[in-house]
């Protein structure tokens, strides 16, 4: 997760981007381990596949946290009606984006207890 350091929207995202990188990277270590001719190494495997997980909800909470407070963000509040409706529109797709990470966050977890 980020420290509180990092206080702004921008560094932040920053941050899951770098992430992201990371779990792309592990992604090939892994590909390249299962690839080796004399076979894949179970704990290098296992360290990697944690590590990606890990990585993955921590992206998730970052991300949650910044559509939360992009959806707080109310900067029409006192504009005319369709940019009120575009804003709230645009809640809605937020919303559904909830819920896909809800779904990612399920899956995480359910693989995390199977471990």
């Amino acid at each position: 997760m980020d420290s509180p350091t990092q206080n702004t929207s921008l560094q932040r995202l920053q941050n899951v981007e770098k992430r992201i990188v990371r779990v792309l990277e592990l992604a090939g270590g892994v590909m390249d381990e299962l690839a080796n001719p004399t076979g894949p190494r179970k704990e290098f495997i296992n360290n990697h596949c944690r590590e990606f997980m890990k990585m993955i909800k921590d992206i998730q909470v970052t991300l949650r946290d910044e559509i939360k407070s992009a959806c707080e963000y109310r900067p029409f509040e006192k504009c005319d009606y369709s940019s009120r409706i575009s804003n709230e529109i645009c809640c809605k797709k937020l919303e559904y984006v909830f819920s896909q990470l809800d779904a990612m966050k399920q899956t995480i977890d359910e693989y995390q207890a199977t471990i």
